[in-house]
């Protein structure tokens, strides 16, 4: 067996293929009988590009003598319930019956992010360990917030595939929120796919689970986030009784996105996605430890959403509130700035409703090369629908 047959690539990935099929008619002399290769895609369909021969080299072209190919696919809802209730079978610790909702969430039933969040939970956090305490939610959303810390094997794989060009003219259109470009191959979205980076949905492709929908921009902004930890300081924007101050923070990355964005822009592999990207860092850099972003992103949404959640802790350090912040970011092209703005409004709005945000703020950066005077404002607006009315702070960039 040859697992992860797919971490080799270009010409090293081709001579291992050739010597496989070289060896095939002096078999069972001096070479296996039967060979096992493990990865991501079926053989035949790889297109590999070798540098020796300056050409596409197809999987069916180098290795014709495949014998069946096996899949295995997502968990369902229902299974993972099954594999969670084994672990409760054999060692008497109950899951919450709450908790399997938020797993079909966060994984959409990726058998290796199923396992990883069970075994991070009962194995390796001290409060799982212990076997009479039933696994509630928010140790659940503690596994989960350590995996994309510790980013195991798999999540690291995943992660280094996010070079590859390929992916990149997948992945980089969807955190801008924009259509896929014209020059895309088919082969490119399969491929992407087949690496479950993606889904396929009725109103076209998404990122296939929570997980990898944080993971993503975290790792394209990591060392973003690392070079701003001496620019940034987090209780600085922290006030008296535990509340992020969002103004003052969104008021200090307008100034430094002003003063900054053309060389910091430069650092990022996915450019084009760069303005959200840097965002998230600066606010990664502040929220980590003490709450959580969720990101929401895909083709043709036009924006990217980002609901925070930050546990409140008062003078005396008690955990008190929840504070509940919404932050959409939108391109500008070419449309008008109150067409943008419009849309923006109602798309925040719908999604403070959603999450039951209190705080809402609208982020839009202005692509075109314009003097920086129009295109940095503040703006307090009134949305009101269905007699509900929220306000929402419109920040220009």
């Amino acid at each position: 067996m040859i697992d992860e047959i797919d971490s080799l690539i270009g010409d090293s990935l081709i001579s291992v293929l050739r010597q496989i099929r070289a060896g095939y008619t002096n078999r069972p002399g001096s070479f296996p009988r039967s060979i096992i290769l493990c990865g991501v895609r079926d053989v035949r369909d790889y297109r590999i590009y070798s540098d020796s021969q300056k050409e596409i080299i197809t999987g069916g072209s180098a290795f014709n003598i495949k014998s069946k190919s096996l899949t295995l696919g997502n968990f369902t809802f229902h299974e993972i319930k099954q594999l969670y209730e084994q672990h409760t079978t054999a060692t008497g610790q109950r899951f919450d019956e709450n908790i399997y909702n938020l797993i079909w969430e966060y994984t959409e039933g990726q058998p290796w992010l199923v396992n990883a969040l069970a075994y991070e939970t009962c194995f390796e956090m001290n409060d799982g360990k212990d076997r009479n305490k039933t696994i509630d939610i928010e140790m659940m959303e503690n596994a989960k917030n350590n995996l994309i810390l510790k980013r195991d094997t798999h999540l690291d794989q995943l992660v280094d595939k996010l070079k590859e060009d390929r992916v990149k003219r997948i992945i980089e259109p969807m955190l801008e929120g924009i259509p896929l470009p014209t020059d895309v191959y088919n082969d490119d979205i399969e491929y992407c796919e087949d690496l479950g980076l993606i889904k396929r949905k009725s109103n076209g492709l998404d990122i296939s689970n929570d997980i990898y929908r944080e993971i993503i921009p975290r790792v394209l902004n990591n060392i973003t986030q690392i070079a701003l930890e001496s620019e940034i300081d987090r209780n600085w924007y922290i006030e008296k009784n535990g509340k992020i101050n969002m103004e003052k923070l969104l008021t200090n990355f307008q100034q430094f996105f002003r003063e900054n964005s053309e060389s910091w822009l430069e650092r990022f592999q996915y450019r084009e996605a760069g303005p959200q990207l840097l965002l998230q860092a600066f606010l990664q850099r502040i929220i980590n430890g003490g709450g959580q972003i969720d990101r929401e992103y895909g083709l043709g949404k036009k924006r990217t959403d980002l609901y925070i959640r930050w546990q409140v802790i008062n003078e005396s350090g008690e955990k008190t509130e929840i504070q509940r912040i919404v932050i959409e970011l939108k391109l500008k092209y070419g449309n008008s700035l109150e067409k943008v703005i419009d849309e923006g409004l109602e798309q925040t709005y719908q999604y403070m409703d959603k999450t039951g945000a209190e705080n809402g703020h609208l982020i839009i950066f202005d692509q075109k090369n314009i003097h920086w005077d129009e295109k940095i404002f503040v703006r307090t607006c009134t949305f009101k629908l269905n007699k509900k009315e929220k306000f929402i702070t419109v920040w220009g960039m």
